[in-house]
């Protein structure tokens, strides 16, 4: 059965507006089932994934294009950049909005052509794993995440109850929709098979991959440190790869979004912020697999509790955004002082102030660093601690803690 998603209504809106669409995500985030359930039975459905298309597409752009004339949804187009051209002209000739749907689970390597050949004719969404409300059958409820006292107040009051072992229940299965809607399929069997499977497609060609245990090391080690600051150097001496293979390999796995580097807020006033962006894993799950943790059990009680809870909690925020059609303007502060502050949401020249912590009872020292923000120069709007407090409670005048349950 179809989950709806919340990125439905924004979509919609936008394909009345854009001559094409391009979703893009990582593989297996519902990029294809999304966009073939909400489309009309007229438009039709290619897949670049079958070789003998993919190959009518580079070969004979020109052939495949009146072959499959538009409305359609041609699927993984990053494989076929030369139908871009083809897919101006027609647009140009036509003028149609919706005309195409493209999916692609790698920015990277269509951003240039996309760029360059659908300038102004083109609107991205990016798709993410279903959200907590999405699984719930509260898709439409889900609007972009912002601490105010009335969001709050809303959002406690729709969340349903999450127990602690339920949270990392979630957290250790992960967002895949494959995973997160079916108890029977097997987590290890179908992590193991994307891993494989993402190595061979899509990394081995796009950054001439030759030894794959080496970037499995890349991606272990990466996991480990999903919610800390990036370190380029320590990264690539523990996999045992030059850093600027690590960092070629980092911004694949951002660009073909398994990871999320969030940076840090500076101005031109304050020049004591690091500068150094902090590294989330999009999905728990295969950050959780990835860092061999056997149960939920294990991991609420290890060493990655807490950096993988904060990891979980980024990733919901940020799919608020996104699956609204918003761009996320997300950062974290942490100055030389060491006052750090999870994440800030910087909303109409307001900052919002964010800390993530594995306590069910949170003071006000959870929210002491919030003061720091006041040298940014700009105003600090209402903030918040998201804990496992299983109720809002004010904690200062300017900030409250909200229940995981409520994101």
């Amino acid at each position: 059965m179809y989950t709806p998603r919340t990125i439905e209504d924004f979509f919609l809106k936008a394909t009345a507006q854009f001559h094409v669409m391009l979703v893009t995500g990582a593989r297996q985030v519902g990029k294809t089932t999304f966009l073939r359930h909400i489309s009309q039975k007229k438009r039709t459905y290619v897949t670049l994934d079958d070789p003998l298309l993919l190959s009518l597409a580079k070969e004979d752009p020109a052939l495949f294009m009146q072959r499959f004339p538009p409305p359609v949804l041609i699927d993984e187009i990053q494989y076929a950049p030369e139908l871009l051209p083809y897919i101006k002209m027609e647009v140009d000739k036509n003028r149609k909005s919706g005309f195409f749907w493209l999916t692609g689970s790698q920015q990277f390597h269509l951003m240039k052509g996309i760029s360059e050949s659908l300038a102004g004719r083109v609107g991205i969404v990016h798709l993410l794993g279903l959200s907590r409300r999405e699984c719930n059958g509260q898709s439409h409820e889900s609007t972009p995440f912002l601490p105010t006292k009335k969001e709050v107040e809303r959002r406690t009051e729709s969340g349903k109850a999450l127990p602690l072992n339920e949270l990392y229940r979630q957290i250790w299965r992960g967002s895949f929709p494959a995973i997160a809607l079916s108890e029977k399929t097997d987590r290890d069997l179908f992590y193991s098979s994307y891993v494989q499977t993402y190595l061979q497609r899509d990394i081995r060609d796009l950054a001439r991959v030759g030894d794959e245990m080496a970037f499995l090391r890349f991606l272990r080690a990466a996991a480990a440190r999903s919610g800390q600051l990036l370190n380029i150097s320590e990264l690539a001496r523990d996999a045992d790869v030059a850093p600027n293979t690590a960092k070629n390999w980092l911004s694949i796995l951002e660009a073909s979004g398994i990871i999320y580097l969030l940076q840090p807020y500076h101005t031109n006033v304050t020049k004591r912020l690091v500068k150094t962006p902090k590294l989330y894993f999009l999905d728990t799950g295969l950050c959780a697999w990835l860092t061999e943790w056997s149960s939920p059990k294990t991991l609420e009680a290890g060493a990655m509790s807490g950096a993988i809870l904060e990891t979980w909690v980024v990733s919901e925020i940020l799919k608020t955004w996104w699956h609204n059609g918003r761009q996320a303007p997300f950062y974290f502060y942490r100055d030389k002082d060491q006052k750090e502050v999870d994440l800030l949401i910087v909303q109409d020249g307001t900052i919002y102030p964010v800390e993530i912590k594995k306590t069910a009872s949170p003071g006000k020292d959870a929210v002491r660093h919030f003061h720091a923000l006041e040298k940014l120069k700009l105003p600090v709007g209402h903030g918040c601690v998201i804990c496992l407090a299983s109720q809002s409670i004010p904690l200062t005048a300017n900030a409250s803690s909200i229940p995981v349950s409520a994101i």
